[in-house]
């Protein structure tokens, strides 16, 4: 009898359970389901310095036959482990039902969590006639260095020192500063093992001006020109990669390539300004989580081992050069013979605070063919790349070791056809030495330029006749390189003429989102802070902007001097003192962007974080 009794129990429970899940079902197939899972505005972040993020979704219909339809209430999970959530076991919080129609910047308010742990997050959401939503599928988050310890066991590592009395900050506009040398390009690498199985491994690194950093050969991440532009004295930014399938079980190597960037700029070529905060340096830190919950820390030190790279030139402004001949084979992976390379230098940083950067990186957003090659004059070859854009060229070649080519980019051809860089800063050019084994690639990883046209010296297009026997370019293809802001708008009507206008308005604003909002990708670079309030409104219609404009204020809050002026650039690496520093068309941008994100977006943290220098700033006017 008992056992009848106890076999009708389960019965009727498992019923129930089916009835739920049958239920829950109707409820989706009908209802609402909580999609694209947001922390801080993006999808699963890393590096998250905030111990109370804010999370976010929107909401899709299952039954498009509804109208009317609009969230009341959610309830949110967090646990330490996506096993955990899967049994819906929230052990850093459970919101429960929370009555609201919130859908964005809904703050974390959970258990603490250490440096570098990923959690995992999903929300259910309720309709207006009380209906369940299944739960939205799993999102996650990983926090970045965030404690006052977290870095003690990196260091802030260089090729070599530049001595304090050679500093240059801020920057000599319009000037040649003598006695500055050429600085060393770096690379750097480290050999390390990993002996236990990975649950994941993430690397947060720093490079001073710009990195890109290597595992095993493998280039980490899509990005260009990290991290992103600031005031080096108070905010270093460093970025978050889970490198995780690019490590395996035994001997690994970390390898980096550091170039200038906005930190040191040479006087040699165009230049807008001499700036010297040092010579390039780099921190990082590589943890390695197991899945026996142990973990280890390779962080940068002087036993890591550095040499000249092939890059025997770069400038932010004025191009780049490399030589082909001076590359070592396989220095980025494991085995490779490092003896004669010697050991980094730890310097002491600027003492700028580190920062994970939460503005959205540059990356190669697109690619253009040529649609024309002339030759205007001997041996000098133009190509017509159709599009007027910010990027570099990408060339593939084949030669002679030695050989020598010679890219001149720029915006319009003279009365002879030939390049013509007069309006965009002159002399920048791209050189690159062969090393002669074959078919070679090469990009240049530390400039960019505004362009529509290529002029190649020293090499001749595939087909052509060739009797100096010169190098063969067998593609040549520019890439446009911007922020990669999402697109979430665009513009088009029956009227041909307005959506030309519209197609390059929208060019200018594609070329001019880097790290910053600059007038022009070729001759200044520099962030005009009235770009930041004239051109918003049209940029935030057609790109996901949220997060580049509050690193724009954060900018402009760290750029304000003592007396409460915001300059008219930020970050100011020059100190333009003739003309328009002093003048409110551009310093208002610090009062008027923040109410437009809060208007926008509804966030109010750039308002709460900047309300006292604004306050300043409206007093010193």
């Amino acid at each position: 009898m008992k056992k009848s009794i106890l076999f009708l129990s389960i019965t009727v429970i498992l019923n129930i359970f089916s009835s739920c899940g049958q239920m829950e079902q109707r409820q989706s197939r009908h209802g609402l389901l909580p999609v694209q899972l947001t922390c801080e505005y993006r999808r699963n972040p890393l590096g998250i310095d905030t111990q109370h993020p804010r999370l976010g979704w929107k909401f899709v219909l299952s039954d498009t036959t509804r109208h009317n339809v609009r969230q009341t209430a959610y309830r949110i999970l967090v646990a330490s482990e996506k096993t955990k959530l899967d049994s819906d076991y929230g052990d850093l919080w459970d919101s429960g039902k929370i009555p609201s129609n919130q859908q964005m910047l809904i703050e974390y308010k959970g258990k603490k969590i250490g440096n570098a742990r990923r959690v995992y997050w999903k929300v259910r959401i309720w309709d207006e006639q009380e209906r369940a939503s299944s739960w939205s599928e799993t999102a996650f988050w990983e926090t970045g260095l965030i404690s006052k310890n977290a870095w003690d066991d990196s260091r802030w590592i260089a090729y070599e020192k530049l001595e304090n009395r050679k500093q240059i900050v801020p920057g000599i506009p319009h000037t040649k500063e003598k006695g500055l040398p050429r600085d060393v390009i770096p690379q750097f690498r480290k050999e390390f093992k990993v002996e236990k199985k990975l649950k994941y491994a993430t690397l947060f690194i720093s490079g001073m001006g710009q990195y890109e950093a290597y595992l095993n050969g493998i280039k980490i991440g899509s990005d260009f020109l990290d991290p992103a532009w600031t005031n080096y004295r108070k905010t270093c930014f460093y970025n978050a990669f889970d490198v995780t399938d690019k490590l395996k079980k035994g001997d690994n190597v970390l390898g980096v390539i550091l170039g200038n960037g906005m930190f040191f700029i040479p006087q040699e070529r165009y230049t807008k300004f001499v700036v010297a905060y040092g010579y390039p340096q780099m921190r990082a830190k590589l943890i390695l989580t197991y899945t026996d919950g142990s973990r280890e820390a390779i962080g940068t030190n002087r036993t890591f081992k550095t040499i000249s790279s092939p890059i025997t030139f770069s400038s932010i402004y004025g191009g780049e050069d490399y030589d082909a001949a001076l590359e070592q084979q396989g220095w980025e992976k494991p085995g490779f013979d490092d003896s004669s390379w010697k050991n980094s230098v730890e310097v002491d940083g600027l003492g700028g605070q580190l920062k994970a950067q939460f503005s959205p990186p540059l990356k190669v957003m697109g690619t253009f063919m040529p649609i024309q090659i002339s030759t205007p004059k001997k041996n000098i070859w133009v190509y017509d790349m159709r599009q007027n854009a910010s990027g570099i060229p990408k060339i593939t070649v084949k030669g002679k070791r030695g050989d020598e080519i010679i890219i001149i980019p720029g915006e319009l051809l003279d009365e002879n056809g030939l390049v013509t860089q007069r309006a965009t800063g002159s002399p920048y050019l791209l050189k690159y030495r062969l090393k002669g084994d074959g078919v070679e690639e090469w990009q240049p990883r530390f400039t960019y330029y505004g362009y529509r046209y290529l002029q190649v010296e020293g090499a001749i297009p595939a087909g052509r006749k060739n009797p100096g026997n010169l190098p063969v370019i067998i593609n040549l293809q520019s890439l446009h390189t911007r922020n990669s802001v999402d697109r979430i708008g665009k513009f088009s009507c029956s009227n041909e003429l307005f959506n030309r206008i519209y197609h390059l308005i929208d060019w200018g604003m594609r070329s001019n989102m880097a790290s910053v909002l600059t007038d022009c990708p070729h001759r200044e670079k520099l962030g005009w802070l009235e770009q930041a309030h004239l051109m918003a409104a049209s940029i935030r219609y057609n790109y996901d902007v949220p997060n580049l404009l509050t690193k724009i204020v954060d900018d402009m809050r760290e750029a304000q001097t003592k007396e409460g002026l915001i300059p008219d650039i930020a970050p100011e690496y020059p100190v333009f003192s003739r003309g328009f520093r002093d003048s409110p068309e551009w310093g208002s941008a610090f009062i008027i962007l923040p109410w437009y994100i809060y208007q926008w977006y509804g966030d109010k943290q750039p308002l709460q974080k900047n309300y006292e220098a604004m306050k300043r700033y409206a007093a010193y006017l």
